[in-house]
């Protein structure tokens, strides 16, 4: 009778697993599924991803310092209907383009479906972005440490580490061993609720960043000496996570090593995790930890035995992630960004000219609704005089000569006939054409004064705040243009 695999036996998990649990090899180019295949790495403009983040709006950050971080991560949708994590680097962290654009493009390389993958990068003037994968399920410090309806499984905690030992081996085999900052922060879950390794580790913060944001306590010991980098250092921070799984709380490694070695191991244990685990697996997983967490780099195991060790460890594996989770499959969806017009999208542009064409075609129609105080001089001299400053304007406003423009439309204002929203816009966009900022955000102001609720007043007056740097306010105001179009076409 031939040889039969044992249970505990390499063989017998291969032979079991679901695909989604094989070894790293497998995990490349979208795996069998087609549909699913990784796009390929793009190179963005900065007005395409200003588009797809709405210009950047606080409102769309998801990195976890939010605006105070020197790094902001930005969820956006990209024109083709693709979800997307878009990290804009401090405008000081890459001085050297190439340098940031040769590391981004090496990243861009890895494909696999353990990692949020990097699909793009943008390098324009001091602006350096990156842009990958969204996942849509939060990180695994929010499942780990501050869950809401459940704890999170133990089958789920030792999914979480045999994917990231996964992803950190598949990193290695491609040349890549060096993640900076391996925390829970890192770990993102996908659509069905799988975890990912972030791509955004793979490079540094910063040409000469440091590589560790977190509290010196969880510092690999040679990384506090060197200052560099390396594979076992990786396996240091890898032997971190594990504790966090363990103990669901982010304990230092000493702490932690000490109440192991006094055999102290099940105080380190979550106590939500209470009759829910084996001792024997429990022993295993804290051994593993401690060989991660050894003062001696070289001591350390590297990736692929990681990956190994933990495979024997699986639990539940037929259960799909999401369900493990507790999440709903497939409903995680952001919220919808705004859907901008097309004056819309111009003045997240900055595009003078769109809004210049906009202006034109659309002419005085939106000021039939406006009521003037005419006085008895309708028909006098002063009254043609300041007609004919406007007819003058809206001549040098199409052939573009801004400044007659100018210098009709304040004419035809200082008359004090007639009131014309339509004239400050105008008036309004010959400023910014003329590099005067300030002034036409004056104008857009007013105009919003004579015709409280006109769309185009609160567009115009975004166009001057992204202008002026002033990027929350011009939010707001691009927020307030849209919903008062969109009460205008349903009404």
């Amino acid at each position: 009778m031939g040889a039969r695999c044992s249970k505990f036996s390499f063989c017998w998990w291969h032979s079991h697993l679901k695909p989604s649990l094989l070894d790293s090899s497998d995990l490349e180019n979208g795996g069998k599924n087609e549909k699913n295949a990784f796009p390929a790495f793009t190179e963005f403009s900065l007005d395409e991803l200003k588009m797809a983040t709405n210009g950047f709006s606080p409102e769309n950050i998801v990195s976890e310092h939010g605006e105070k971080a020197p790094n902001v991560v930005y969820k956006g949708l990209l024109e083709n209907g693709r979800w997307v994590a878009v990290k804009r680097f401090n405008r000081s962290a890459w001085p050297d383009s190439r340098q940031f654009l040769d590391e981004a493009k090496a990243v861009g390389n890895l494909r696999s479906e353990r990692l949020a993958n990097l699909i793009g990068c943008c390098c324009e003037g001091e602006e350096k972005l990156l842009v990958a994968e969204f996942m849509p399920n939060e990180t695994l410090a929010k499942h780990l440490f501050h869950w809401e309806n459940q704890p999170m499984k133990w089958a789920m905690r030792l999914r979480v580490a045999f994917y990231l030992a996964q992803a950190l081996d598949y990193c290695s085999s491609k040349g890549r061993a060096l993640y900076h900052d391996l925390n829970a922060y890192r770990i993102l879950f996908d659509q069905d609720g799988n975890p990912r390794l972030s791509c955004f580790g793979l490079m540094k913060n910063s040409r000469d960043g440091k590589s560790y944001s977190t509290n010196l306590a969880f510092t690999p010991p040679e990384y506090l000496k060197t200052g560099r980098v390396t594979a076992e250092s990786v396996v240091y921070s890898f032997g971190t996570m594990l504790l966090d799984l363990l103990s669901g709380k982010h304990i230092p490694p000493s702490h932690a090593l000490d109440l192991i070695r006094g055999k102290n191991f099940l105080m380190l244990m979550d106590s939500c995790l209470e009759g829910h685990f084996s001792n024997d697996d429990g022993t295993e997983l804290v051994r593993l930890a401690t060989r991660c967490l050894q003062y001696e780099a070289r001591e350390r195991p590297n990736a692929k035995s990681l990956v190994t060790s933990l495979m024997s460890l699986q639990k539940e594996t037929e259960v799909p992630s999401h369900v493990l989770l507790g999440i709903p499959h497939g409903t995680a969806t952001p919220p919808q960004p705004l859907l901008l017009t097309p004056m819309g999208e111009a003045c997240l542009r900055k595009d003078l000219t769109a809004l210049h064409e906009i202006l034109e075609k659309t002419g005085y129609k939106d000021d039939e609704g406006i009521a003037n105080e005419l006085s008895f001089q309708m028909w006098t001299n002063q009254m043609q005089e300041t007609l004919n400053s406007k007819k003058h304007g809206d001549a040098a406003f199409r052939a573009k000569d801004f400044i007659t423009a100018i210098d009709c439309y304040t004419q035809f204002i200082d008359g004090g006939t007639m009131v014309s929203p339509t004239v400050y816009a105008r008036r309004c966009l010959c400023y910014l054409m003329s590099d005067m900022p300030q002034e036409a955000l004056g104008d857009a102001m007013q105009a919003q004064v004579v015709f409280p609720e006109w769309p185009t007043a609160f567009y115009l007056q975004a166009a001057g705040l992204f202008i002026l740097g002033i990027e929350n306010d011009a939010q707001e105001a691009l927020k307030e243009a849209t919903k008062l179009e969109a009460k205008r076409i349903k009404n």
